[in-house]
């Protein structure tokens, strides 16, 4: 049995939409992001985000107002799940006593004292799922998967596995997050869609973060993949100098994660490969 959690509809969307996933404390990431918007010319009302605007990096609180002042359209994530429950953990279905558990156990409550009542409050606002109508297709916004907000759902996990958040949604369109990987699976009319996350690189041995954009254009749908870069030097000596683990200061840098334990087999051996799928986006186009 699949809990049906609180999910706010959004009604019909048009036009360009914009969806990211994982701020994760970055606020040097958020603020590139925004300007891209903004040169797009895509108002807030049209900016999705998948979730764990708290996570790894050093300003969680500048983050959380950063998001709430832009006005855009934000789900929670297990980070922030767990911060509005008063866990002791950030609640990653990390594997006990491995590394990402290790160091969870430094940004987590570091993020949780340095957050404000007020943005705890804001956060406990967000709803867990999003729903909507575009371009003729329903659409659900979630964090892990139907079955559980912390679920991990990767480009390599069976479609069988998709399918039952689909059946538990009814959609016809996934935006998923919390995987940290952007990816497209399809299969049967249905899309699972998620847009990698801002606040860390997707392992793939590049400073490169990631947004995806949705299109209506004839009342077709559409997607394309797009990779920035900001000012990761500055999020990185932030992280330094708040002591928060250095292995992930160093990912924003190296663009290689310092363990795979939560990734399947498939996504292991992608790592330090550099991710393509703006290019085979505007390739599959011009077919």
């Amino acid at each position: 049995m699949i809990d049906r959690p609180y999910t706010e509809d959004l009604g019909t969307r048009s036009g360009p939409l914009l969806v990211f996933g994982g701020p994760y404390s970055n606020l040097q990431a958020l603020e590139t992001l925004k300007s891209i918007a903004d040169q797009l010319q895509i108002p807030a009302n049209n900016i999705i985000c998948t979730g764990d605007i708290v996570g790894y990096c050093a300003q969680p609180e500048e983050s959380v107002q950063f998001v709430k002042d832009w006005g855009i359209h934000t789900i929670q994530g297990n980070v922030e799940q767990n911060i509005i429950r008063g866990e002791d953990d950030c609640g990653c279905n990390f594997a006990e006593g491995g590394r990402c558990d290790l160091f969870s156990r430094t940004w987590f409550p570091y993020a949780v004292q340095t957050l404000s009542a007020e943005s705890v409050a804001w956060l406990s606002t967000l709803p867990l799922h999003l729903s909507f109508r575009y371009a003729g297709k329903s659409v659900t916004v979630l964090h892990g998967a139907a079955t559980g907000i912390a679920d991990f759902v990767f480009a390599s996990t069976p479609w069988p596995v998709k399918e039952t958040s689909f059946a538990a949604t009814g959609a016809n369109v996934i935006l998923a997050g919390h995987a940290g990987l952007p990816f497209a699976d399809t299969g049967e009319g249905q899309y699972w869609l998620n847009a990698g996350v801002i606040g860390m690189p997707a392992n793939d041995g590049t400073p490169r973060v990631w947004y995806l954009l949705l299109a209506d254009t004839d009342g077709q749908f559409s997607y394309t993949f797009h990779a920035f870069t900001y000012e990761n030097r500055t999020a990185h000596q932030l992280m330094q100098a708040n002591q928060l683990p250095d292995s992930y200061a160093q990912t924003l840098l190296t663009g290689f994660w310092d363990n795979c334990e939560i990734l399947p087999e498939a996504e292991k051996a992608l790592q330090g490969r550099a991710i393509t799928l703006d290019q085979e986006v505007r390739e599959r186009a011009v077919l």
